[in-house]
């Protein structure tokens, strides 16, 4: 399209949104275990700070069980700490150069306090296309502005924008609202 918004652009970005959301609500504990719970933990290994994931081995035994296999035998304390100090309330159990990570139940408030985090990276996530948006609806205008597309053009170019802001947004709150009934699933 010659001057005007790139459409293209803007759907990789709104995507971008929509996947960052679902990378967000992936690490949520849910009543159920799951490999991506320990995607934030950083471990201190060979002098800097890396994620859990270039350290270990990730496996889910059971419905409620974490397994980490270590890979350097030297690694494992800096391991059980990172897990201990993420915030998650996990506690592993140290058996030789594995972990086992029993998940605790979560009780109503902690699933209410999950539900909210939720729903509040749902809005970062909608904030995001909406700033997208945005910059697709000022890219049209000042094309329109500077002769570049007609009137007519400008009008259909916005009204994509819009639909694909729509779509977004409705694609945030169906992966919010499977989040919400996971999480709060006894």
């Amino acid at each position: 399209m010659a001057g005007g918004a790139d459409l293209n652009d803007i759907k990789r970005r709104m995507d971008g949104a929509v996947t960052a959301f679902k990378s967000d609500i992936a690490s949520l504990r849910t009543g159920r275990a799951s490999a991506n719970l320990l995607d934030t933990v950083m471990v201190e290994a060979y002098g800097s700070r890396v994620p859990l994931n270039q350290v270990a081995n990730i496996t889910v035994p059971e419905p409620r069980m974490l397994g980490v296999s270590i890979w350097d035998k030297q690694m494992v304390s800096a391991v059980d700490r990172g897990i201990r100090e993420s915030n998650l309330g996990l506690n592993p159990i140290v058996d030789g150069q594995n972990l086992r990570i029993p998940l605790p139940e979560l009780n109503e408030e902690r699933r209410k306090s999950l539900v909210k985090l939720a729903h509040e990276y749902a809005e970062k996530g909608k904030v995001a296309a909406r700033h997208v948006r945005r910059d697709g609806m000022e890219a049209a205008k000042k094309a329109e502005k500077d002769g570049d597309i007609g009137q007519d053009e400008s009008r259909v170019l916005s009204d994509k924008i819009q639909k694909m802001t729509d779509e977004t947004i409705v694609e945030i709150d169906k992966a919010l609202a499977e989040k919400e009934k996971e999480i709060m699933q006894v």
